[in-house]
């Protein structure tokens, strides 16, 4: 009985998302446009992939995005859940301001942030209102500026949804054991590093994976805020994906592409996961 209550469930999932799956592996070996029959090219365009200077440029950007998103979005996460895990008055209006974020559209948020970096937009004003004209600029027209202004984004967006993980994880860590430390003199950074940090490994492992993952494929705000632009600055992966399959009608190439932003995000995700579950398990 078990059995045949899932099996609908399950030939649902196989139907529309195992086997369209599996056929990406056929369709990144053929020139496929969509339209016509598509032809078998073999490695072709694996081997267009690392000659293609956008798709270099992609796969740099996407990696130096992940990484700072990575970073910053944990490192303000988990200040943010340590400064109110304290009980302070209004910590739980608080917690609900900066999670807020994390429940809007990722296309919302972006085009919110992009009316306040337009050239006449709300951040310029502002600058202009306080005396800083010089410090005005075209923030998402400027190659150097717009990939940063993205990540501004992104972590604005995120930094709640880690904040809540280190939250439930620091609640979960005994109150007797600060009192003991502080019985004993440790100061703040000693408790911090050799008492929270360490009891705080699972919910690390579970905010790591998860901004790991997020910062690969990061596909909404990107292309709401600069379509990739200016001048490809601001392309990752997930939007070369999106254009050479739907500007370009190059579903094979794309999905070569996506091929690859998959096995890159299973690769590194499971890295990471095996190195901080066995810290986890030397914590234990």
């Amino acid at each position: 009985m078990p059995w045949l209550l899932v099996a609908p469930a399950f030939a649902f999932l196989l139907a529309f998302h195992f086997l369209p799956s599996l056929s990406g592996f056929y369709y990144a070996l053929t020139d496929w446009d969509g339209l016509n029959e598509a032809r078998f090219v073999g490695l072709d365009n694996f081997r267009e992939l690392w000659e293609d200077n956008a798709t270099r440029s992609a796969f740099e950007n996407t990696l130096v995005l992940a990484a700072t998103f990575f970073v910053a979005v944990n490192v303000i996460g988990l200040a943010l859940a340590m400064g109110l895990q304290r009980t302070i008055k209004s910590r739980n209006v608080l917690r609900a301001v900066f999670f807020a974020p994390v429940v809007v559209s990722p296309l919302a948020v972006a085009f919110v942030w992009q009316y306040i970096f337009q050239s006449d937009g709300a951040l310029n004003r502002t600058l202009a209102a306080v005396g800083l004209e010089t410090w005005q600029h075209p923030w998402l027209g400027d190659p150097k500026t717009a990939l940063w202004a993205i990540l501004v984004v992104l972590v604005w967006q995120f930094s709640g949804f880690a904040m809540v993980i280190y939250l439930a994880g620091l609640q979960s860590i005994p109150e007797e054991l600060y009192e003991a430390s502080a019985l004993d003199g440790a100061s703040a950074w000693f408790e911090f590093r050799r008492v929270t940090l360490p009891l705080l490994a699972p919910a690390v492992t579970i905010n790591a994976t998860l901004t790991l993952i997020f910062g690969l494929r990061l596909f909404d705000q990107v292309l709401a805020l600069t379509g990739g632009g200016p001048g490809g600055a601001t392309e990752t992966l997930a939007t070369q994906v999106y254009k050479q399959a739907f500007v370009f009608g190059r579903f094979g190439y794309s999905t070569a592409l996506a091929l690859v932003l998959t096995l890159l995000i299973a690769g590194l995700s499971v890295l990471q996961l095996l190195v901080l579950r066995r810290r986890e398990r030397a914590i234990a």
